[in-house]
């Protein structure tokens, strides 16, 4: 369909996962809200017992990869259920600063991506990124990197599918990106998908915002309610 045909030397995965961290109190740690988020995601779509088993399949993942403190937050709940390691591209704020240093949010997002697109461990299988939202899209990074692939949107090659958000909300914090490739012929995704978190009790007062949407009243992006 697209011309990018694999070589030897590739191993695309059939399916990735793209979800952000969870709700943070500062910048080293999630707050209440995030750390039921983490336990609502491994209970409701990715740990071993979830019940909803749509997401992954009902197959075990590959790997769990994350890329701040936050994000290992998020999916440790999740990958432990499985008895699994998290791969991850450590990138944590220094000297008590609130944010993580851009390049090095660039430099481990393009290592990931590559991992992802190489690794014959994950060839065929389904691997879970929690991620940073700005490294999975952001129009604005994008453009300040003319020439560069900065985003997991570019580097996992979304931007080449209709559709696919140029970015993630700040205020999104409950939707999963779905991308599937078909692994015997491109790194070119085939199909592309936004899957809401909707939780059943005892979850289901999580932030549950629509695409785009402010949170609900009530709540902050430092977890006040």
């Amino acid at each position: 369909m697209f011309g990018t045909f694999l070589s030897s030397a590739h191993a695309v995965p059939r399916k990735v996962i793209l979800l952000r961290h969870g709700e943070k109190a500062n910048a080293y740690a999630l707050c209440a809200i995030g750390q039921q988020r983490s336990l609502a995601l491994r209970d409701t779509y990715l740990g071993r017992d979830a019940t909803n088993r749509v997401l992954l399949g009902g197959q075990a993942p590959a790997a769990f990869l994350a890329i701040t403190l936050h994000t290992l937050e998020l999916a440790a709940p999740s990958a432990q259920s499985w008895g699994m390691p998290i791969n991850t591209y450590a990138v944590v704020p220094l000297d008590g600063g609130g944010a993580a240093v851009p390049q090095e949010l660039k430099n481990a997002t393009r290592i990931a991506a590559a991992d992802v697109l190489s690794n014959p461990a994950w060839h065929g299988r389904t691997v879970v990124m929690t991620w940073q939202h700005t490294s999975i899209a952001n129009a604005r990074l994008e453009r300040q990197n003319p020439g560069e692939k900065v985003t997991l949107r570019q580097l996992l090659n979304l931007d080449r599918l209709p559709g696919v958000p140029e970015t993630w909300p700040g205020k999104n914090y409950d939707y999963f990106w779905v991308v599937n490739y078909d692994p015997q012929r491109s790194e070119i995704p085939t199909s592309f998908e936004m899957v809401k978190q909707v939780y059943a009790p005892p979850f289901n007062t999580l932030p549950q915002n629509d695409w785009g949407a402010p949170l609900p009243k009530g709540y902050a992006a430092g977890c006040k309610s």
